[in-house]
């Protein structure tokens, strides 16, 4: 027998490996996610100095010598601790939201009738928190409540007129109370508008293409601002003589064309992913079209396209700040309005007021944007071995 074939066999056994390190820890999760690399380690101690240089004095302003409480602006003029500043303000003036909170929030409702606001955005909640769980049966009953139902009854509700209710106008009505109707009306219609623009856009008949193309490239080509003039100028030309529409209802109709637009082209972008093998297999089981595109073809497209579908809802709620060039007040709106209200007026109002619409603006945002990465994880089908 010759041994030399038999030099590569291992005489003893391989020592035990250490065992990986752990990244559930705290330490571990450093280790790996901010010092794995001398790169990584730079970039985490640079970005650790500009906090320790930036957060001292941000909270300091934001919280500590900011002024909670107070009817006025002569209780801004004050610091917390250390007395005077030697500009005579203090940190920000949350007293001024404080004050005005409820105007931001429902505008210039009248304050007997808030409670019919408040409970629109009860039932909202109520309808919108069991379609977000992916377990709760009874999908579709809900959807048609929260998508049919809501929306008739707070157009009672908010606007009254019936049911021994106070009519309302809608110049009345402002704050994040317009802000979530408008972004949620132009969410509930630019989904399925924009999925039948899509189809519609690939579509074999040249009639039907071409209208669809003529208008996803006409509204994708003006800025929302001159959607929502077209809509607030022209909209009345196309009724019969003597009739006339209301101004927020012209902002609506604006705010869902234009989403309308951006989400045919998402869409299309996810029915363009599909293989053409789901296609001709939807065929060969003998489906007609739309059966083709329900069953088999749209789950298939909307789960690819996620992202872009709530970057585009993104995107509609914070657009719905551009209605304040009709006349119409959302969050942002009705903030800058109170800048100029002579109880309130100092250096600190305005910064303190976009700081806090700004923060309601992330809130919301950031809500969406996380449920949009669950909605990914739970209809993630790749088997990950």
């Amino acid at each position: 027998m010759n041994t030399k074939n038999l030099a590569y066999v291992r005489p003893e056994m391989i020592a035990p490996a250490p065992a990986p390190l752990s990244t559930r820890s705290a330490s571990g999760w450093i280790r790996i996610n901010l010092l794995a690399t001398p790169k990584d380690a730079a970039l985490t101690i640079l970005a650790v100095a500009l906090l320790v240089w930036l957060l001292p004095g941000m909270i300091n302003w934001l919280f500590v010598q900011a002024a909670w409480f107070g009817t006025d602006r002569s209780f801004c003029t004050t610091a917390v601790q250390g007395g005077i500043k030697p500009n005579g303000w203090s940190g920000a003036c949350w007293a001024f939201v404080g004050d005005r909170f409820q105007q931001f929030m429902f505008g210039r409702y009248p304050l007997d009738e808030r409670w019919r606001p408040v409970l629109v955005a009860i039932l909202f909640i109520a309808l919108l928190v069991p379609i977000l769980m992916p377990k709760l049966p009874r999908k579709g009953l809900n959807a048609l409540l929260l998508f049919v139902g809501l929306p008739i009854v707070a157009f009672f509700l908010l606007h009254g007129g019936a049911f021994g209710l106070q009519k309302v106008e809608t110049p009345l009505w402002g704050g994040l109370m317009v802000t979530l109707i408008l972004s949620f009306v132009g969410i509930a219609v630019s989904l399925p508008v924009g999925i039948l623009l899509a189809l519609g856009r690939r579509s074999t008949m040249p009639v039907i293409r071409v209208i669809c193309v003529t208008f996803i490239e006409v509204i994708r080509g003006v800025p929302l601002i001159t959607v929502l003039f077209m809509a607030n100028v022209m909209l009345p030309l196309f009724l019969p003589t003597g009739w006339t529409i209301d101004n927020f209802l012209r902002a609506l109709v604006g705010v869902a064309i234009f989403a309308s637009a951006y989400m045919a082209e998402v869409v299309r972008g996810g029915l363009q992913a599909i293989p053409k093998g789901q296609f001709e297999g939807a065929d060969s089981l003998g489906l007609s079209y739309w059966q083709k595109i329900r069953l088999i073809i749209m789950p298939q497209a909307l789960k690819l396209v996620i992202p872009g579908i709530v970057n585009t809802f993104i995107g509609l709620f914070k657009d719905t700040s551009l209605v304040s060039i009709i006349g119409m007040f959302d969050l942002l709106g009705i903030v800058q309005l109170n800048f100029t209200d002579t109880t309130w007026i100092s250096p600190v109002t305005p910064i303190t007021g976009l700081i806090f619409a700004g923060f309601i603006f992330w809130l919301f945002c950031f809500g969406m944007s996380r449920y949009s990465a669950f909605m990914e994880r739970h209809l993630d089908t790749n088997l990950k071995r």
